[in-house]
């Protein structure tokens, strides 16, 4: 069979058919848009372009392809580029072994993914000396096409011509062993073989856990899983890590049963699928018989070991994205809360014997003064710490109280409620909002926070991490590595690296979207505008330290190490109140400039003018003034921004309000109605902070009277909800809630336990679905069972 040189294959090209053409056209169909979008893209992209840029200014170029679908097509490109780079050092590897056919090539060169390349690499792959390779250099592989020609042959026989005593093949029965290891190899690294078994193992094989014997107390927690079935390309991200962290934590085995359906003693239905494959018609001759242990074998001990392992990989894989997309989701949730705003805060730190840490901040964030009070327990300076705190709003003209929502929060809630009462007269405005504390107390052993108060006792600086974060939860909470937020289901466990880089993306976008004012932003939020890094934002800060606030964009070239290639991706970003161009207080980019003032000489009016004036900006005909540069979205953009420049997307303002007297666990009553705030979603439910210091999980069939297949369609974090106390687990701190206000408990109470899928009698048989539909979905979540074992790893 002729091959191909190297020399060859370089005038060829390696990669003609994954080439530039081919990923924009892959791509294009995944996102369902245009080659060229896609092409001019990775062309922007490749030059430098960040995501945020290019999703807001260069909607002509990509034929306006927003965040989301850019995100997607950079992370496929990246994929589709390293599939390309591993094929030309496959290609090179088989041809350097004189083995690159013509037709091996297009196959190659036709992998659409990394497992169809492997799997053609697979039987040209260096590998340690395996037992078939042994018989190989002992001369028995023409033994092999002789018993698979010849099925009538005296089997015994033919493989006494092969014994070859100075390789240890010492008699027949040797001889035969080595032919089936030659065989079973053949088989096992045949790349279409491979594809079929993959396609039967999709529709039918299933993930079988079971409790390892003596583990029963120890892995209580996963009890759910101690005789567990489940179609494993079925199972949701929550159950499968959880299953993933049992075995891990020596509780759990796990297995694919690639025949659930089937006895044992029947065999596999992928031994069927090997022996069609390779046309062994099999009977009862004694090649035959042979043939047909060889099958076995092969399945057995060569391809279900492998499927096990590329299933269970794929599975944790699976799991793990749709995890960290779950993170991702709620992060951006988070991030996108509604400011507060630019008001005098007091933040509190809640705790009891070291006491309650105190810190003032003004209108900008800026620290003006901090203590620490001891109103609980075992001081009770309940009076003192009211007059201190009383004292110090006055003082400072505080308009918001953020109590942190740790330990003591309630407490501390009870004295910020007597504190307003007290100071009502010379403060009317006085409001206390319960603020999340997840991540404050990273923030305050960070070195950032140490080289921002070199001074301060870390507790105060969680304090000022709590009012900094109502005031504005986008600036403060960029400042924190966003794995330690805490909003994610089961983060540990997946790829560290992905996560860091799912959440990093978020965090850009996030901070894009609403736009960073560049005389007050931290260092740690200017480095996630576009464009920019840690060392720019740094000698940003220390360019305004050294010569005053910034007044123009332009500016921004001053700064050491701040080129034009950055300035163009930040400069839009970035936003000036009150500069000498009244567009750097916009989204307007600087080179948008000149045809805004085109736009306001067409309307003989002054720039500043045109700004705000909604009935002018009405009046204007986008399309005359589109030329090559700009074209019709990007201008409709400059005027939606012209007549509300800055705007901020993010929401109006709100907070929960607990309820008086509901502090702790055990106060909480079946049928209760509270108000809460959601602080977690993931794929079986939301998480609500109903003011007791332990969320409580509405599941997924109590989040509305409609079928919901996600959860985030009907919340997010951040949203302030009413619910109605279910069931109530006080020694194990558990709650279950519903934010369907009508239902009733005796709903609940005949609702069956979820998960189970348990087989029939031998571990065999077809496993049961995993959950009921919707309407009779389990609705104990919280009460011991997958829920609940869910819930308490998520508030690990």
């Amino acid at each position: 069979m002729p091959v191909l040189s190297l020399a060859t294959l370089k005038s060829i090209n390696l990669g003609m058919t994954y080439s530039m053409h081919n990923i924009a056209q892959i791509i294009a169909q995944e996102l369902d848009v245009r080659e060229q979008q896609v092409t001019a893209t990775i062309t922007l992209l490749d030059d430098g372009a960040t995501v945020p840029f290019v999703a807001r200014y260069r909607k002509e170029v990509t034929g306006g392809l927003d965040d989301t679908q850019l995100r997607t097509l950079y992370s496929r490109l990246g994929y589709l580029r390293e599939l390309n780079d591993r094929r030309k050092v496959i290609l090179s590897s088989i041809d350097t072994q004189g083995k690159l056919t013509p037709t091996l090539q297009a196959a190659i060169n036709g992998a659409d993914s990394k497992t169809r390349l492997e799997d053609l690499y697979l039987p040209f792959k260096p590998k340690r000396r395996t037992k078939g390779q042994i018989a190989i250099e002992a001369g028995i592989e023409p033994l092999v096409d002789t018993l698979l020609s010849d099925r009538q042959a005296n089997i015994e026989a033919v493989a006494s011509e092969f014994i070859n005593k100075a390789a240890s093949f010492d008699d027949y029965k040797a001889v035969l062993d080595g032919a089936r290891f030659i065989l079973m190899e053949r088989f096992a690294e045949d790349a279409e073989l491979l594809q079929k078994v993959r396609r039967h193992l999709t529709g039918c094989a299933v993930l079988e856990s079971r409790l390892v014997k003596g583990k029963e107390k120890e892995g209580a927690k996963f009890r759910d899983y101690f005789e567990h079935t489940e179609k494993l390309t079925q199972i949701p991200s929550h159950r499968a890590l959880a299953m993933l962290r049992g075995r891990n934590e020596g509780v759990l085995s796990i297995s694919m049963n690639a025949d659930p359906d089937t006895e044992a003693k029947q065999g596999s239905y992928c031994e069927v699928i090997i022996g069609e494959h390779f046309n062994l018609k099999l009977t009862d001759s004694d090649v035959d018989q042979w043939l047909k242990q060889v099958v076995t074998a092969t399945w057995r001990i060569k391809v279900a070991l492998q499927m096990e392992t590329e299933f269970i990989s794929k599975l944790r894989e699976r799991a793990e994205s749709e995890a960290i997309n779950v993170f991702a989701r709620n992060l951006g949730d988070l991030l996108m809360a509604a400011p507060a705003g630019a008001k005098a805060t007091l933040g509190l730190d809640p705790g009891l014997r070291t006491g309650v840490k105190v810190a003032i901040v003004n209108n900008t964030g800026k620290l003006v003064a901090h203590s620490t009070i001891f109103p609980h327990a075992p001081q009770n300076q309940w009076e003192k710490s009211l007059r201190t705190l009383s004292n110090l709003v006055k003082m400072h003209k505080v308009e918001l109280i953020a109590i942190g929502n740790g330990t003591a929060s309630r407490e501390t809630d009870k004295l910020a409620g007597e504190l307003i009462a007290a100071v009502k007269t010379e403060v009317p405005h006085l409001t206390k909002i319960m603020v999340s504390e997840a991540g404050a107390s990273v923030y305050s052993a960070s070195e950032l926070a140490a080289e921002e108060f070199p001074e301060l006792d870390v507790s105060i600086r969680g304090a000022v991490s709590i009012a900094r974060r109502l005031q504005d939860p986008l600036a403060e909470l960029v400042k924190i590595e966003p794995k330690s937020i805490g909003v994610g289901q089961y983060q540990h466990d997946v790829s560290q690296s992905q996560l860091s880089q799912s959440l990093e993306a978020v965090v850009e976008d996030c901070v894009n979207g609403v736009g960073v004012d560049l005389n007050m932003a931290s260092m740690p939020l200017l480095a996630q505008v576009a464009g920019l890094n840690k060392t720019l934002a740094r000698n940003i800060v220390e360019y305004r330290d050294q010569h005053g606030q910034f007044s123009s964009r332009k500016q921004l070239l001053k700064v050491a190490r701040l080129g034009p290639k950055a300035f163009e991706q930040a400069a839009g970003f970035l936003r000036i109140a009150d500069g000498d161009n009244p567009l750097d207080g916009s989204a307007v980019h600087p080179e948008a400039y000149a045809l805004v003032e085109s736009i306001a000489k067409a309307q003989q009016q002054a720039v500043d003018s045109l700004i705000g004036n909604s009935d002018l900006l009405k009046q204007v005909d986008a399309k005359a003034f589109v030329t090559e540069a700009f074209g019709l979205p990007t201008i409709t953009d400059i005027l939606a921004e012209l007549d509300k420049p800055g705007r901020d997307p993010r929401g109006e303002f709100k907070t929960a309000v607990f309820k008086e007297g509901v502090e702790e666990v055990k106060h909480l009553k079946p049928e209760m109605i509270l108000e809460g705030v959601v602080t977690n979603v993931t794929n079986f439910g939301a998480f609500v902070d109903v003011g007791v210091h332990q969320d409580g999980l509405v599941h997924i069939s109590s989040l509305t009277d409609k079928f919901v297949s996600d959860p985030h369609t009907v919340v997010k974090a951040g949203d302030v909800v009413k619910v109605k106390v279910m069931e109530v687990d006080v020694e194990r701190k558990r709650i279950s809630l519903s934010m369907r206000l009508d239902e009733k408990l005796s709903d609940k109470a005949n609702l069956p336990r979820p998960a189970q899928n348990k087989t029939h009698k031998g571990g065999q048989g077809k496993p049961q679905k995993s959950f009921n539909k919707q309407a009779k979905a389990p609705a104990n979540a919280a009460m011991g069972n997958a829920f609940a074992d869910a819930f308490a790893k998520l508030k690990k």
